[in-house]
């Protein structure tokens, strides 16, 4: 019996593949400046009301200042989950 030719197969060589860059535009380009300010805005809160012995920022409300403080920085939290 006669042997069958051995086909000689190529390689395989995958097609080229296009790269195309793909720019996302979110449209929220405020998040991290306010979320920043609102970090900030909350620490010079609190530093001030500490280091001027409560005179400042608003004397009037007392002890409740660092809660305003904190409150801020938690509006900073809030604020970041909207990032991407």
């Amino acid at each position: 019996m006669p042997k069958s030719r051995i086909r000689k197969k190529s390689d395989y060589t995958p097609p080229p593949t296009t790269v195309t860059a793909v720019r996302l535009s979110s449209g929220r380009s405020w998040v991290a400046p306010l979320m920043l300010a609102l970090f900030l805005v909350g620490l010079v809160w609190i530093v001030v009301y500490y280091v001027s012995s409560a005179s400042w920022p608003i004397s009037a409300i007392g002890n409740w200042n660092i809660v305003v403080g904190f409150a801020f920085i938690a509006g900073g939290f809030g604020v970041s989950t909207q990032w991407k």
